[in-house]
């Protein structure tokens, strides 16, 4: 069954390629790095607010429908699993980069699409 287009774009981390900020984005190795990134601000993007916590939550909403989920770092990846409203949008581990205010969650372990969203 195909996925409609707005729960795809929230399962793979909010899908919109995008343009960062000039420079070159790096690698987020470890659990640390990634909190002090993004501890006490919000992931956004279009219609799309996202709050990770240090204590394992994904909360925010997209397109007017809530967003919530648990998280965990494994093996140098962010693993998710997430839910768009009522649909579970099962779970994904992708590889995270930074480049300035701008992250980049890439699905699949680095294999798939990615997603720019900007902290605030």
């Amino acid at each position: 069954m195909k996925m409609p287009a707005i729960a795809l774009a929230v399962a793979v981390g909010l899908i919109a390629p995008g343009v960062a900020a000039a420079g070159e984005f790096q690698t987020v190795r470890d659990q640390d790095t990634f909190l002090s990134v993004v501890t006490n601000r919000d992931l956004k993007r279009f219609g799309i607010t996202l709050n990770v916590t240090p204590a394992g939550a994904i909360e925010g909403r997209a397109f007017g429908r809530p967003v919530t989920g648990a998280w965990r770092w494994q093996d140098g990846y962010f693993c998710r699993d997430l839910y768009f409203g009522d649909r579970d949008l099962g779970p994904n581990c992708q590889l995270v980069l930074v480049n300035d205010d701008t992250v980049r969650f890439v699905a699949d372990q680095g294999a798939g699409e990615y997603a720019d969203l900007r902290l605030e």
